[in-house]
């Protein structure tokens, strides 16, 4: 193996233990474990830094960040949905929508969808209603033409705060964050380097 290679392949295994360490399958162990790493993980960051900025752009009211070789994109669920709802809001639609027309110009990623909720209430309802948050906006997506093998919901009910749960935070942690990462597809380009 030459350099390129064998740093690839360094940082692919490196960034699967990182993801393995840091969460069971949230959000910042996706996108740690997802890292190609070498010239093949700098393709793909440059590739993700252009759909960070249009995420950003077409939706100003969501909290975009660059995460190693992908973007953590967190919507903040106090305007998404009424308290104790699934259904989404008309201005969170209206995020979706904006979010779903860079998404669909990004066929090469895949994206995660998870639901957290606060500390309000039973642990039971607020798992339920996290898993509600997330399966609907996976749905709204499909249905505004992303396609939905792209797609992987996940809820975390109220165990994975943000934020301390006080008066002045709990609100915060009532959220949807998407991870959006590399496909084989995108690796296997960026490896070519035809990316």
């Amino acid at each position: 193996m030459n350099k390129q290679q064998k740093g690839t392949a360094a940082g692919a295994a490196g960034g699967a233990l990182i993801g393995a360490a840091v969460s069971k399958g949230s959000i910042w162990g996706i996108l740690a474990g997802a890292a190609v790493g070498g010239l093949a993980g700098n393709l793909i960051g440059k590739k993700m830094d252009q759909q960070a900025r249009e995420l950003t752009q077409a939706v100003p009211t969501a909290e975009v960040n660059r995460v190693g070789e992908g973007i953590n994109m967190t919507f903040d669920a106090s305007l998404a949905f009424q308290i104790n709802s699934a259904e989404i809001s008309e201005s969170y639609k209206k995020d979706l929508n904006a979010a779903a027309s860079v998404f669909k110009s990004y066929e090469d990623t895949n994206i995660l969808i998870e639901g957290h909720t606060d500390d309000t209430g039973s642990d039971a309802y607020n798992m339920a209603l996290s898993e509600k948050r997330a399966k609907a906006v996976r749905d709204y997506l499909i249905a505004q033409g992303v396609d939905g093998s792209r797609l992987t919901a996940k809820w975390y009910g109220e165990t994975q705060p943000k934020y301390p749960n006080d008066e002045a935070n709990r609100a915060k942690n009532r959220r949807v964050e998407l991870a959006i990462y590399a496909n084989d597809e995108m690796v296997d380009a960026a490896k070519k380097g035809e990316l």
